[in-house]
């Protein structure tokens, strides 16, 4: 195969402004250093609207990855005419008391998200989360499957399983662990101050259990002072000698969204995807401020950097519509047990 032959993606995920393009979203689509867009709320009105959407962004061009945040419980952006995934830790906590049971359903569940995300024309949810919590932190709580690092490895590996069928690569999140500090990343800069031996001997075992099953990781904006200085999004230990050498990782590293507060510890937008890309970050993301994504595209394309085909790994591996769904028996039986769980 010869290089024209290769699809190469640009290292930039954008957001958008509404539920349809605009013509400058139109223009930085077309740009070849941006090589995704996620979904927010803002941009989701109905299903129809959400494919029409989807249908927007691949005309402006074939190298882009859809994404979306759509774990279940209270992170589930496309709702309206979706079944409504429990929260993980809804799903862990059945697994507890009827592991079979609930293992089973949460390959279900992994497979019918993946199955209605990709049915709209859509390569990925970011999911799923790996953090091992309960009632620690502010942002993941029941966003996690467990406090229990057994039950989180088993059930997500289950969820990924059910992915997988799908056609949907799954993405661990939020390496090397959020579940043991209170902070809010999205707000505050947050640091943790256990020891490896302890986070490696519990957040880091999901992670690790799972290297060769996810295709992808994201790291959270957590600094971890008596392990490395740098926060984990820029930090070439965690990504690199941690992530890639220990643990034996290969897939795709995506930057948490460098919009974030946990994130303005490395300086601003341009300093920020300068450290996330020279960490290893395969794509950053810029989300939720439009002029420093336009920063960030600028320094891009005066640096010239350099595009990538190992993402083309995160695209769906199966086209499904609604009309398959819709009449899936395996839809409606679960269906039917979600709507026994809640």
């Amino acid at each position: 195969m010869n290089s024209s032959e290769v699809d190469l993606y640009g290292r930039l995920m954008l957001d958008l402004k509404g539920v349809s393009l605009d013509r400058e979203e139109r223009l930085q689509l077309q740009n070849p250093q941006v090589g995704g867009v996620i979904l927010f709320s803002r941009n989701i009105q109905s299903r129809d609207q959400v494919c029409d959407l989807v249908t927007e962004i691949r005309a402006c061009s074939k190298n882009l990855l859809v994404a979306v945040d759509q774990e279940g419980g209270r992170v589930q952006r496309l709702r309206e005419g979706f079944t409504a995934i429990p929260s993980m830790q809804a799903i862990g906590n059945l697994i507890a008391h009827s592991p079979a049971e609930g293992l089973a359903l949460s390959k279900d569940l992994g497979w019918l998200m993946a199955s209605e995300v990709i049915a709209c024309g859509l390569d990925i949810s970011f999911a799923p989360v790996l953090d091992i919590d309960r009632d620690t932190s502010s942002i993941i709580g029941d966003r996690s499957f467990s406090d229990q690092p057994k039950i989180v490895i088993s059930a997500a590996e289950a969820f990924i399983r059910g992915m997988h069928e799908a056609g949907m690569a799954a993405t661990g999140k939020h390496f090397p662990g959020h579940g043991g500090i209170v902070e809010d990343s999205h707000i505050e800069a947050p640091v943790d101050e256990r020891s490896w031996e302890i986070l490696y001997g519990r957040d880091i075992q999901p992670f690790a259990k799972l290297a060769k099953t996810l295709d992808a990781v994201m790291p959270a904006h957590i600094t971890f002072p008596s392990i490395d200085p740098d926060s984990v999004g820029f930090s070439s230990f965690w990504l690199n000698d941690v992530l890639r050498e220990k643990l034996g990782f290969e897939g795709i590293i995506f930057s948490d969204d460098l919009t974030m507060k946990g994130a303005d510890i490395a300086g601003g937008y341009v300093d920020k995807a300068k450290l996330a890309l020279k960490a290893g970050c395969d794509m950053i993301l810029v989300c939720n401020c439009p002029q420093g994504a336009v920063e960030v595209l600028s320094y891009m394309e005066s640096a010239n950097i350099s595009q990538s085909s190992k993402l083309t790994s995160m695209a769906a591996k199966r086209s499904i519509t609604w009309s398959d769904l819709e009449g899936s028996p395996r839809r409606l039986a679960i269906s039917q047990k979600v709507a026994a769980l809640n």
